[in-house]
């Protein structure tokens, strides 16, 4: 639910942390408000940080352009959070598996030395980077649990990706066309995330509508790293 191109659900990735001193010290301040709630310049850092992490990338790497859409993403969490407020803890095993697949993003972390190397120099703890997966799985769970009833994919919606978008696509690439049958759970289950997409785009623009958001600042996020 991540609204940067990282499929479905990924606008979530990225719950605020914990104030963590990183490589550079961070002389917190408010970036923006929304609805009463302040985002601090903390709050940003750590949510570039996390995304690296899960993309396997640097802070550092991070362009002026990427850094504004993390921004944008910790609006949409906090309007989210404003809807559905999570009542149960995720099961342990849910968090142990997805900090295992942040591991094998980083091939230094093959150890736990290197774990904890990456860690720090990120700026995070262990202990915060599960309460940060908890708080990520539990709002896609229920973010879910409200759009996903409402998607309803036909056998005919089906049937038309199939003709009209993937065999021309697998003619102009010069590969054989698979039969429908074979293709045909795949195709639903590609319709259903778009949908889902489609559902969450238009809330959080309905969310936003109706919110009191200030402008975050240009220059935040640039000057205080």
């Amino acid at each position: 639910m991540k609204l940067k191109n990282h499929f479905a659900l990924a606008v979530i990735v990225g719950m605020t942390l914990p104030v963590f001193a990183s490589a550079g010290s961070i002389v917190d301040r408010v970036v923006t408000n929304i609805n009463g709630h302040v985002v601090l310049q903390s709050d940003w850092e750590e949510e570039v940080a996390f995304e690296a992490l899960a993309d396997g990338r640097t802070p550092d790497s991070f362009t002026a352009a990427e850094r504004s859409a993390a921004l944008e993403r910790l609006i949409d969490q906090e309007l989210l959070r404003e809807q559905v407020r999570p009542s149960q803890p995720i099961p342990a095993e849910q968090v142990v598996t997805r900090v295992t697949e942040l591991r094998k993003l980083n091939p230094e972390c093959s150890t736990e030395a290197g774990w904890h190397a990456l860690l720090q120099r990120f700026g995070i703890t262990q202990k915060a980077l599960e309460r940060h997966v908890n708080d990520e799985v539990q709002l896609m769970r229920l973010v879910e649990d409200r759009l996903r009833p409402s998607i309803q994919i036909d056998q005919k919606a089906v049937e038309t990706y199939y003709s009209e978008k993937l065999l021309p696509e697998l003619q102009k690439a010069g590969n054989k066309a698979k039969p429908l049958t074979e293709v045909y759970g795949k195709i639903r289950k590609l319709l259903a995330e778009q949908k889902m997409n489609e559902l969450l785009n238009g809330w959080l623009a309905s969310l936003r509508s109706g919110s009191h958001i200030r402008p975050p600042e240009s220059s935040a996020g640039e000057g205080n790293r």
